[in-house]
């Protein structure tokens, strides 16, 4: 019983953000809890160590040395000032922003791409005279689509890469399409929803600032980049590609560490240590055991019914600790593989449900706070079908794909 408390309090606070009176965040809530499961010996302290998965750590470490050094180098400001120098008319400029959003978080992490992303747009749209909402939500949008496709392409599908050892050109394969019929799909409903904003035939031509960019930091960020994509697809550990990636783009003359220290999200490698540490502790309760065997019952080991589940429980708590609360589930699946694709589809593309769904969204929402306003309202009456939507086409494909 006191194991099953430490575990709904600590994901009560995770639900909810923070706890205000006590100033608890995510981070250390999953400390807290992880603490106090051993302090309970509800897991032996060596265990405790044992069932934390160094690889996720490793690949989010990695993952954000390299993008770290891709933003410092201005990658970031080159491939967005390309996609919107491109773009014609208002349609073509918000196609280019939704793609070249779910590109960029597919290879690079959703997040950072939504802090890179936002200002940008948000002062093109302005200059422009255009009204900034609907290109802002799809930078959202589009990253929550585009990052479905990888495995780097967000934390959940780091964490469900390295605890599924699915290879990634296989994850590719199956979600990829997915991806693409989601980011089809925003650019439609944003149209659709935003029809005076795209109804008219205006042509947009951009001025954008000429952007500065570190050419030998630049080069060498983008051969560590390609070279590590080669491996992940020649099937090397992405976990150890990414680790090796990051360290080797440390080696510099030219970069102060603690500008890329700086930039690296420690809190969440916090919060991914302590969950392990809280969710092992549950499976082995005989409250664990029981969750499995009644998402049997519910029959969670089909495509559609955990789709559903896992986009409930992601909205609810989030959808790193989500994915944690479906691991013994999905590891007692007949096809497991199969399970974890589901998993990484579902908990991805809720994120586009509402505004809280996603980290991604909350960025966008903030980052524009100062000069436009991004209400519930605005976000949920696209984000709504639209996710609705690209669920239904996720459990389509990947039933399609099963059959393959």
């Amino acid at each position: 019983m006191i194991t099953l408390l430490i575990f709904l309090a600590t994901y009560l606070v995770l639900a909810v953000g923070r706890l205000p009176w006590l100033r608890i965040d995510r981070p250390g809530a999953a400390l807290i809890g992880a603490s106090l499961m051993v302090a309970t010996d509800a897991i032996p302290f060596d265990d405790a160590l044992a069932s934390i998965d160094f690889r996720t750590l490793a690949l989010l470490l990695g993952m954000m040395i390299v993008v770290a050094n891709l933003r410092l180098a201005g990658f970031f400001r080159v491939a967005a000032a390309f996609a919107i120098r491109s773009a014609h008319g208002p349609v073509s400029l918000l196609t280019g922003v939704v793609f070249a959003s779910g590109i960029l978080s597919a290879l690079f992490v959703n997040d950072t791409i939504c802090l890179v992303l936002t200002p940008i747009v948000l002062e093109v749209a302005l200059a422009l005279h255009r009204n900034p909402v609907p290109y802002l939500l799809g930078v959202a949008m589009g990253s929550n689509c585009g990052s479905v496709a990888t495995i780097t392409g967000n934390p959940q599908n780091m964490m469900i890469g390295s605890l599924s050892s699915i290879p990634y050109a296989k994850f590719a394969a199956a979600l990829t399409p997915v991806a693409l019929v989601s980011l089809a799909l925003t650019v439609l409903l944003l149209v659709l929803f935003y029809r005076q904003e795209f109804g008219s035939g205006f042509q947009v031509e951009p001025n954008l600032p000429r952007v500065r960019v570190n050419r030998v930091l630049l080069l060498k960020a983008l051969l560590t980049c390609v070279g590590m994509m080669v491996f992940f697809f020649l099937g090397w550990p992405v976990a150890r590609v990414a680790i090796v990636a990051g360290a080797l783009l440390l080696i510099t003359r030219r970069v102060n560490p603690s500008r890329v220290y700086a930039q690296i999200d420690w809190p969440l490698l916090l919060m991914f240590a302590g969950l392990f540490i809280v969710v092992e502790s549950m499976e082995r309760s005989a409250y664990g055991q029981a969750l499995v065997h009644y998402a049997e019952h519910l029959g969670m080991n089909t495509v559609g019914t955990l789709t559903v589940w896992s986009a409930l429980l992601s909205n609810l708590l989030s959808n790193v600790p989500a994915v944690l609360v479906f691991r013994p589930i999905v590891a007692a699946m007949s096809d497991p593989s199969l399970g974890w694709i589901t998993l990484a589809m579902s908990s991805t593309l809720a994120g586009n449900l509402t505004l809280v769904g996603s980290v991604a969204n909350l960025i966008v929402v903030q980052q524009a706070k100062g000069q436009v306003q991004i209400s519930f309202w605005d976000y949920t009456k696209v984000g709504l079908p639209l996710g609705l939507l690209t669920l239904l086409c996720g459990v389509f494909l990947l039933e399609w794909w099963q059959t393959l």
